[in-house]
């Protein structure tokens, strides 16, 4: 009997963790939420800088890359959009997004807002034309990706 009633407990204990869980997900999930952007009912924000990493390889040789980051973000098709992209490393960075009209130049010290709407689902690339291809050096493009769903 004694082993029935502790079985019988364990069981309702594990049912109530699950059933928690379960209410907890539900109550958190409302839909997508942006890790990167503010949402307000009108327009989401998504915050970019623009960052730089060097090291010294063992041969001595010095190696830069420049990134956006964060480097992927995801938006909804039709919402309207503002991507703020703060230039942190690198005097000035040409950039264009790929599929779009969009272009223009982040600076260092500035802030670069580009507001827009993607209609059509997809990936589109913010691509820097400065460090947009190797050069013969180990450091990969500097690309973010903006994914629209």
């Amino acid at each position: 009997m004694k082993f029935f009633i502790i079985k019988r407990s364990l069981l309702i204990t594990i049912a109530l963790c699950i059933i928690s869980g379960l209410g907890g997900w539900y109550v958190v999930n409302k839909g997508v939420v942006p890790t990167t952007g503010k949402a307000n009912e009108d327009e989401l924000v998504f915050h970019m800088i623009t960052a730089e990493f060097k090291t010294k390889l063992e041969d001595g040789t010095e190696v830069e890359a420049y990134r956006f980051d964060p480097g992927t973000i995801t938006v909804p098709k039709g919402k309207d959009v503002t991507i703020n992209i703060y230039g942190l490393n690198g005097h000035e960075h040409p950039y264009s997004i790929e599929g779009t009209d969009i272009n223009g130049v982040i600076k260092k010290g500035e802030e670069t807002l580009i507001h827009t709407r993607f209609d059509k689902t997809g990936v589109y690339k913010i691509i820097c034309s400065t460090h947009a291809h190797h050069n013969g050096q180990h450091a990969p493009p500097m690309i973010a990706y903006i994914y629209v769903y």
